[in-house]
C-alpha cells in the first residue's frame, strides 16, 4: 500500500502565506527601527507638507545648452 499525502486546504495555504508576509514586515520593521533613520541631519525646510510647490527648482523642460531641444 501507497501512503496518500493529503493536499491542503486553499486556506490554510492563503492562511500561512498571510503569517509569512506579517513575519517579514514585522522582521523589517524591527531592523528599520534598529538602523535609525536614514539621514538623521536631513528635515523638510518650509512649510509646504504636499507634492508640488508652483514649480519653483523644478523641471521646467528647458534643457540648457542643447540648441534646437528646448523652447
Amino acid at each position: 500500500m501507497t501512503a496518500r499525502l493529503a493536499r491542503p486546504l486553499p486556506y490554510a495555504t492563503l492562511a500561512g502565506f498571510v503569517l509569512l508576509l506579517a513575519v517579514l514586515f514585522g522582521v523589517s520593521y524591527a531592523a528599520g527601527s534598529a538602523a535609525g533613520p536614514v539621514a538623521p541631519g536631513l528635515h523638510r525646510v518650509g512649510g509646504a507638507t504636499t507634492g508640488s510647490d508652483g514649480g519653483s527648482g523644478g523641471n521646467d523642460g528647458n534643457m540648457g545648452g542643447m540648441p534646437g531641444m528646448g523652447h
